[in-house]
């Protein structure tokens, strides 16, 4: 007997489905019990799988780890870096959309896991820090430091070292991310990216001294 309709679109969707269901189950477990202490066969069980079904989408348990960076964080950089070329011409108003763009995206819970994820494990696992610094890091820094170098060009901002100064504009980010999920240091309004994020831009761009009082003319 022929299948009927009915049947065949369930069967595309779950198949279609299983991988995102095989990442989320992963993610889960890196989160709860670490990458290095997680198999596959745990993974597989999580999902509701045979280990030989995982193989079918994933060769390894690194290639799962690197589709987790891909589906959760690649999109927030590759958000952030599309926001900069409209602002083109105003640096502060490039970094604030690019780093709004972040604080958006990083406001789901499994896309902010993974980062979190990462920071955890990379000292101890360099294949991490490996497959993070491909994925993300390597198309962002050279487009950031070239933001700097155009501001420089153009007299917009005065002359600095573009390399150090994009270390400058995300290591607060970096370290506030540190702060909260290693040391378990949070700010009393909880993680709070955006206003991290807005304080951050008008430090960066006015310092922190206080302006002094116009004085009226003699």
């Amino acid at each position: 007997m022929a299948q009927t309709d009915s049947h065949k679109p369930k069967f595309r969707r779950r198949a279609e489905h299983r991988p995102d269901e095989l990442l989320d189950a992963a993610l889960a477990l890196f989160v709860e019990q670490g990458y290095a202490h997680t198999s596959v066969a745990q993974i597989a069980k999580a999902a509701g799988v045979s280990k030989g079904s995982v193989y079918l989408y994933f060769s390894s348990k690194q290639e799962i780890l690197e589709s987790l960076v891909k589906r959760a964080v690649a999109p927030v950089s590759a958000a952030a870096l599309g926001a900069m070329p409209e602002a083109r011409g105003n640096t502060r108003a490039v970094l604030a959309a690019a780093l709004g763009q972040i604080a958006r995206r990083m406001a789901d819970p499994q896309t902010v896991a993974v980062p979190r994820l990462v920071l955890r494990e990379a000292a101890a696992i360099p294949e991490i820090a490996e497959m993070y610094r491909r994925a993300v890091l390597e198309p962002a820094m050279p487009m950031l430091a070239g933001l700097i170098r155009a501001g420089i060009a153009s007299g917009e901002l005065r002359p600095v070292d573009p390399d150090l100064t994009i270390r400058s504009i995300m290591g607060p980010i970096v370290i506030h991310l540190l702060l909260s999920e290693i040391f378990g240091i949070m700010p009393e309004t909880g993680l709070s990216l955006p206003e991290l994020i807005d304080n951050h831009i008008d430090i960066l761009f006015h310092g922190l001294l206080a302006q002094p009082e116009p004085t009226p003319d003699a």
